[in-house]
């Protein structure tokens, strides 16, 4: 099936034809020509603001297949992925079973082989996620995983995140941890300020996050690792602090790199006052001051990349009391229209934060669009306004903080594999 965009913006910075406007036609999975094309199409895509770049990544994403497939599962997350930009998403490895096997790997390998999304793997640090036996990490590298984590816990011993990096240093693999010290953060519903104790909550504490920053950072030291290429990732990364220590450990020469949910730009601590649960996210909403410092630590290269920290719950374990509910909201069709909304960063730098520099992280190549070049396209109209529904979450969980609520920038295509999706 040939496809032809018309007249699109294209934001490819590696691209000759970044920035200008012009027609892209597609073949079999290849973009065969370029310029004003008179050929004709089956398919023909068009607007009045159309931009076009490479297809968006998001390298967090909560699988809930296998274990939990009422509340998302394989099919649902790609299409939630594609109705949002994403042709390719890093699943976390806190399924059920763990992914920590050659063929826990090949389930999801299996499944993106035949569709538009392709699905990449964090394979766990230590098994089932526990913190206490070191996976067959090797093994996994070599069958495939894209980075190393345990996902929503924090690898909380430190010999074992020591060795950790010793181990996937010489691989060429990342080092993914989510910076959190757990006998701080334990029972905490949202962050520690004023609003939570007004609300009477257990809040949350920066310091959790930031100690444990501190002391991965002052491992990493130890460790002598010099590298050209982040070594050690921090996830979702949420306060001012975080950003100035990862800030001055760049600025010393240490491989680190960090990333934030889009999400964290559009609330703040004082927006949990009514209880909403679909509020209820780790690490938790903070103050204005640290969405201050996150968009600054965006600006600056500081913060690597976005992502959607995409966790589809139901109403069983969200529509509780606030204290009881699960934390987590379902991102994947609104992180580029978060980030586009609230990031406050023109369109080439945000396009960036979801597509080369998530890439480089994980050692993954960036599509460039080319004549020639393999067709791996997001089209969207930055400008575009919308309002989410209920209706319009095709994900099998609708645990949104966005839904009524206006946002900017509207995915209208993807293309990967050789397969067209239209929002």
């Amino acid at each position: 099936m040939k496809v032809l965009i018309q007249q699109a913006r294209i934001i490819s910075p590696e691209s000759s034809l970044h920035d200008t406007i012009t027609d892209l036609l597609i073949e079999d999975g290849k973009i065969i020509e370029t310029g004003q094309i008179k050929s004709k199409a089956d398919k023909v895509i068009s607007g009045d603001n159309l931009h076009v770049s490479a297809g968006w990544l998001d390298m967090r994403v909560h699988l809930k297949d296998p274990g939990h497939e009422l509340m998302e599962n394989l099919e649902s997350m790609s299409q939630a992925a594609m109705k949002g930009g994403f042709t390719e998403i890093v699943g976390l490895p806190n399924t059920h079973p763990t992914v920590q096997t050659k063929e826990s790997l090949s389930y999801f390998r299996n499944f993106s082989q035949s569709g538009l999304v392709r699905i990449y793997n964090i394979a766990a640090v230590t098994k089932n996620c526990e913190g206490k036996d070191f996976t067959e990490m090797i093994d996994l590298f070599h069958s495939g995983a894209a980075a190393f984590s345990d996902g929503v816990k924090p690898i909380w011993n430190a010999d074992i995140l020591l060795k950790s990096l010793q181990y996937l240093y010489p691989l060429g693999a990342l080092l993914i941890n989510k910076p959190e010290e757990p006998t701080l953060s334990i029972f905490g519903q949202m962050h520690e300020g004023l609003a939570s104790t007004l609300m009477g909550t257990k809040g949350i504490p920066s310091a959790a996050e930031e100690i444990m920053i501190m002391r991965d950072l002052k491992l990493l030291e130890y460790s002598g690792i010099q590298s050209d290429k982040p070594v050690l990732h921090f996830a979702t990364i949420s306060t001012a602090q975080s950003v100035r220590l990862i800030r001055e450990a760049k600025k010393k020469g240490l491989p680190v790199s960090c990333d934030i949910a889009a999400h964290q730009l559009a609330f703040i601590d004082d927006d949990l006052k009514n209880f909403d649960t679909h509020l209820k996210v780790n690490p938790p909403f903070r103050s204005k001051e640290d969405i201050a410092a996150l968009k600054k630590g965006l600006a600056d290269g500081t913060i690597d990349a976005v992502v959607s920290d995409h966790n589809p719950l139901d109403e069983e374990v969200k529509n509780l009391e606030f204290d009881l509910a699960e934390f987590g909201i379902t991102g994947l069709q609104t992180a580029f229209a978060t980030l586009n909304t609230y990031g406050g960063q023109d369109i080439t730098a945000t396009i960036g934060k979801i597509t080369a520099q998530p890439r480089k992280l994980l050692r993954l190549s960036n599509p460039v669009i080319e004549k020639g070049s393999v067709a791996n396209l997001t089209v969207f109209d930055p400008a575009a306004e919308f309002v989410l529904t209920a209706e319009n979450i095709v994900s099998l969980s609708k645990n949104s903080p966005f839904i009524d609520k206006p946002l900017k920038g509207k995915v209208l295509a993807v293309y990967n594999q050789g397969r067209l999706s239209e929002s």
